[in-house]
């Protein structure tokens, strides 16, 4: 039975085994799909000697960019965003190679696609870690201008949230949340940002699924602005690997 799985820390509220698991059951496809919770990166190798017939993984929070020093072969596009969320596992003689994407990309963009208008051409991305990368390359393919917003700027395309004034917010219509925050079961957290600026114009995506609705978009939703969470791009990721994991 091929082996499929998801490595990252920690991953209690896994969407991928369930979703995968589903898959398989509904498509009567001979496979299992398992949780590999690792508490550091560096047990990452020891997966094969307990796996040795692994046929693909996903790759999660916090392994997105520390899995890039075990990887053989990188595809390009997740190269030049310095963050992988999918591994493409060969074989040859008991010996394993190592190939990384990154599906985030075109999910989200599958995702956030029917919903721009005219008015989203300048985007805020909330947070700098390894799903605001993917993020930013879906909008720069989407030809969106956009900056980073960070608790920590490090250069002069990354506001701090203290920066954030209600004519930024007005300029910039699009807003992606890449940051845990809201996420269950700390569902009282929000990034601080200026709610009273924002509009019927604007549009808010949460990359956060659990819960459905976070703070972030309640007060989105509550201002007019239209809102969306993370599950469709999760979907469209999950099938995207699925592609690259038996070359579809």
């Amino acid at each position: 039975m091929k082996t499929y799985g998801l490595i990252g820390y920690p991953l209690e509220h896994s969407f991928s085994q369930k979703y995968f698991t589903g898959k398989f059951d509904k498509e009567g496809i001979n496979a299992r799909y398992l949780n590999f919770p690792i508490s550091s990166i560096d047990d990452f190798p020891e997966l094969f000697t307990h796996h040795p017939y692994l046929a693909g993984l996903n790759v999660t929070i916090p392994y997105k960019e520390q899995i890039f020093k075990y990887l053989d072969v990188i595809d390009p596009t997740a190269e030049k965003i310095g963050a992988v969320n999918v591994i493409k596992i060969t074989w040859n003689n008991l010996k394993y190679n190592l190939k990384g994407y990154n599906s985030d990309i075109i999910g989200f963009r599958k995702s956030i696609f029917p919903l721009l208008t005219i008015d989203h051409k300048k985007a805020l991305v909330l947070g700098t870690g390894g799903a605001s990368k993917a993020i930013a390359e879906a909008l720069e393919q989407l030809n969106i201008d956009f900056r980073y917003v960070s608790r920590t700027p490090k250069d002069d395309n990354t506001f701090s949230y203290d920066q954030l004034t209600k004519e930024i917010i007005s300029e910039h219509k699009l807003i992606i949340n890449t940051t845990p925050l809201g996420m269950y079961p700390k569902t009282g957290t929000s990034p601080d940002i200026p709610f009273e600026a924002l509009t019927k114009e604007h549009l808010l995506y949460d990359l956060v699924y659990n819960p459905e609705e976070t703070i972030l978009l309640k007060k989105g939703r509550e201002k007019g602005a239209k809102t969306k969470n993370g599950l469709e791009m999760l979907y469209l990721q999950a099938e995207e690997a699925w592609k690259i994991w038996n070359d579809l």
